[in-house]
């Protein structure tokens, strides 16, 4: 960052409903954890868009200056079939319908995640938490809440909800209805009450189980997130992000940890911030109907995955963003608008070390304004545009405040060639070879002036979902239908 983005950083506070100022608990530096996935299955774009936004509110902060440790957990035990606290471990119902260890699954999932993650242009966190690796440090935070917070039942240990202060504001339970989705167990003191501890049930062997003070078996969803951002981050650090969805039970059960372990009102993290809901009308969204969009999904269709993340930065990350693919492909098209600009900027010059063009610095403020407030993405994107849309003024200066605008967009315009974006569907038989080697026959009718043998060349291609393009240097692209 250069001294002249000075604009205050302010963030939405779920748990105050507010904007507030970004102060952070140690100056110059920025602690940030981000809830991770479930690793039972393929994510759908849905879930990936909660890591778009914690990228990209990475990003800003490290953009601003601030020294960032970033964590992103990988929960591979304890998240049950219910978000609510109920039902089988997915981890454990995952291996029954495959017939495969749990272990193995997790491993495969994991995999699968971290290629979407990295195809999406997200960075590295500074560490990649694994649940099960921390589950002697789970049953010691469990153990020091115990006698205080928690009692057991034949099914586990559970922490009373009413031994913390203002359990569920984070949710707005009271008037919000959040309580709603608690499956009721026997035994339980208060409904929202919670496990800490699932035991294994008399007769039964899980894959995934240990020794405790409470019996063999395995910790609860919420209990891995509270110890593994204080091991990494400290008992009080700066932001905790997730999906929208784990604002009504998993973060107000992992604050009553915290404050249970802290013995204060201390949520853990100053800030908590939440992404709003990818909706998709076509009711293929989620996991638990079978069929549901994944990125390979997209890249399968023919859509780069940059094209994807475009999509997720046009909207604010509070606000609900509907999925189509008309909306993915205009995505996409902007995505190409933005590459070719670049690329004959690129042709032209070599990015200067740095911007110092009055008017360019005067638009690269204007971001700054938009990024810090709240991570204006949608606005941050106009300002840009504007900078793309500049004459009359180097190349090299451009394309050095391109760069420091693509910091923290996440889009690789200096990177990204045009030919990269267009992906070849998984349903078209035609390789690029074979086209390539159609359009040279073609040229080559057409300069001996045989035109029907070129235009059936143009309609075979066409046939085969190749879109051509007459006079433009990359000739030719793939042709995604909506």
């Amino acid at each position: 960052m250069t001294e002249s983005l000075s604009a205050p950083l302010t963030l939405f506070n779920s748990l105050t409903r507010s904007a507030e100022e970004f102060a952070p608990v140690n100056p110059g530096k920025a602690h940030v954890y981000t809830c991770g996935p479930t690793v039972y299955n393929f994510q759908h774009i849905g879930n990936m868009r909660a890591y778009i936004f914690a990228d990209t509110l990475g990003r800003t902060l490290s953009w601003k200056g601030y020294n960032l440790s970033h964590i992103i957990n990988i929960t591979d035990v304890g998240h049950l079939t219910s978000d609510a606290d109920a039902g089988d471990d997915k981890m454990e119902k995952a291996a029954s319908e495959t017939g495969k260890s749990a272990w193995d699954i997790a491993k495969f999932y994991t995999d699968a995640y971290w290629q979407d993650i990295e195809r999406l242009n997200i960075r590295q966190p500074a560490k990649w938490s694994i649940a099960t690796e921390h589950v002697e440090e789970m049953i010691a935070f469990a153990k020091s809440i115990a006698d205080t917070h928690c009692y057991e039942l034949d099914s586990g240990l559970y922490f009373d909800t009413s031994t913390v202060p203002d359990y569920g504001r984070l949710a707005r339970a009271k008037t919000d209805d959040g309580e709603g989705r608690i499956d009721p167990v026997e035994g339980k003191r208060h409904q929202t009450d919670f496990a800490i501890w699932r035991k294994t049930p008399a007769g039964e062997t899980r894959q995934m189980e240990w020794d405790s003070p409470w019996g063999k078996g395995a910790p609860g969803w919420h209990l891995e997130c509270s110890v593994m951002s204080k091991m990494y981050l400290g008992e009080t650090f700066d932001i905790h992000t997730g999906g929208i969805d784990h604002r009504e039970i998993h973060h107000p059960n992992e604050i009553a940890q915290n404050q249970a372990h802290s013995c204060s009102a201390d949520t853990g993290a100053n800030i908590w911030m939440h992404n709003n809901f990818l909706v998709d009308r076509g009711g293929k969204m989620s996991k638990s109907a079978g069929e549901f969009l994944t990125l390979q999904v997209l890249v399968d269709a023919g859509v780069h995955p940059l094209a994807y993340r475009l999509m997720c930065l046009q909207a604010h990350y509070r606000s609900e963003l509907e999925f189509t693919f008309e909306n993915l492909l205009a995505a996409l098209t902007r995505l190409k608008r933005m590459v070719m600009t670049v690329a004959q900027l690129r042709a032209d010059a070599e990015p200067a070390a740095a911007c110092t063009h009055p008017r360019l610095r005067e638009m690269l403020d204007a971001f700054d304004v938009a990024i810090s407030d709240d991570l204006n993405t949608p606005k941050a994107l106009t300002h840009l545009d504007e900078i793309l849309a500049q004459k009359k003024i180097d190349c090299s200066e451009k394309l050095a405040a391109i760069a420091e605008a693509d910091a923290v967009l996440g889009l690789n315009l200096l990177t990204l060639e045009r030919a990269d974006l267009r992906l070849r569907p998984a349903k078209v038989e035609f390789t690029e070879d074979e086209v390539e080697h159609q359009l040279n026959l073609r040229e080559e009718a057409k300069s001996n002036k045989n035109y029907p043998a070129a235009d059936a060349i143009r309609n075979e291609l066409a046939d085969n979902g190749v879109e051509i393009m007459d006079g433009d240097p990359l000739r030719w692209e793939w042709r995604i239908d909506a």
